[in-house]
């Protein structure tokens, strides 16, 4: 391919793999080149239930319309490549600014077609045209219920119960190591000296 260079990729449209959603079910599209914080404002403005604090400062006619502003029921996050790790990073921040969301998972891929010129028009070579295949995501997000029997299913605070701590008989967390000696080796200051220590010192006095 050192003859060629890559012109434009093109992306074939994939089918959703959430059947009945809504037609007003907004889809945030996350870019593998894209900074994360543009489609995280976008999910949060149709997701969070209260202005951010930068929305605030547009005085009270727009606060009035942030009110009146209608929340979304669902929204759906899909991503391509590179880019699924920052969808997953999208994700778990809206929920953990909008509180009681429901998600589901799939895990597919897309198909990608990228053309190839060749570097020299007159060197009688043509155009091709490389098909691959990318690992894809869809994340769909839900303040209403969704089947739990599905694949992929999370429920609500689900990351919050991975940190959990015991509460019952003061356990410790996991992976928490004890530090070792105890009260014993705290109790040891900088002036006491072993039993070694002391017999040296006078056998130097001695000599």
């Amino acid at each position: 391919m050192e003859n060629y260079k890559k012109t434009r990729t093109v992306e074939r449209p994939s089918v959703c793999p959430f059947l009945g959603l809504p037609p007003d079910t907004p889809e945030v599209r996350v870019r593998d080149g894209g900074k994360i914080r543009h489609p995280l404002r976008y999910a949060l403005s149709h997701m969070e239930d209260k202005p951010r604090p930068d929305e605030d400062r547009g005085g009270a006619k727009e606060g009035q319309q942030e009110a009146g502003r209608m929340l979304c029921r669902q929204i759906l996050l899909t991503a391509s490549g590179t880019g699924v790790s920052k969808a997953i990073t999208c994700a778990e921040i809206v929920k953990r600014r909008v509180k009681g969301l429901h998600q589901l998972t799939r895990v597919q891929f897309s198909t990608v077609d990228e053309v190839w010129d060749p570097l020299e028009t007159t060197a009688g070579l043509d155009s091709l045209t490389v098909s691959r295949n990318l690992p894809s995501i869809w994340i769909l997000l839900s303040r209403d219920t969704l089947d739990q029997s599905q694949t992929g299913y999370q429920e609500p605070g689900r990351h919050d119960a991975l940190w959990a701590s015991k509460e019952d008989g003061g356990g410790q967390r996991p992976g928490h190591k004890r530090k070792q000696g105890g009260e014993g080796a705290r109790g040891r200051g900088p002036g006491r000296q072993t039993g070694r220590s002391r017999d040296l010192k006078g056998q130097s006095g001695d000599n």
